[in-house]
């Protein structure tokens, strides 16, 4: 059975850091072009981060330079370092990948307020 497992959120505030962690079971991890995705209330569900297999990286506009995707495929584990958050990035956070359908986790929470 494959299980998508976030770690990391918190409370921040603006200008801090925040690692967030997916480890994902009961899949090839090592093949899987991975993606962290964000929700904020009242918004729809947008594309953050993306790594491929090879460690290929895409980034939204909205934290390229900020936000850095990285992968240990050792660990089976997809990471999200976020740098300068602003409140703006308040969401919560998912990992997912596709491989014949959508594959989510359950999500963690990001607030950034002072």
């Amino acid at each position: 059975q494959v299980q998508l497992v976030e770690s990391g959120g918190g409370l921040v505030q603006p200008g801090g850091s925040l690692r967030l962690s997916c480890v994902v079971s009961g899949s090839i991890f090592s093949t899987r072009t991975m993606h962290w995705y964000r929700q904020a209330p009242g918004k729809q569900r947008e594309l953050v981060a993306g790594i491929t297999s090879n460690g290929n990286t895409n980034y939204a506009d909205s934290v390229k330079d900020r936000f850095t995707i990285s992968r240990d495929n050792a660990k089976n584990t997809v990471y999200l370092q976020m740098n300068s958050l602003k409140p703006e990035d308040t969401a919560v956070y998912y990992c997912h990948y596709w491989f014949v359908r959508d594959y989510w986790g359950q999500g963690t929470q990001v607030t950034v307020s002072s």
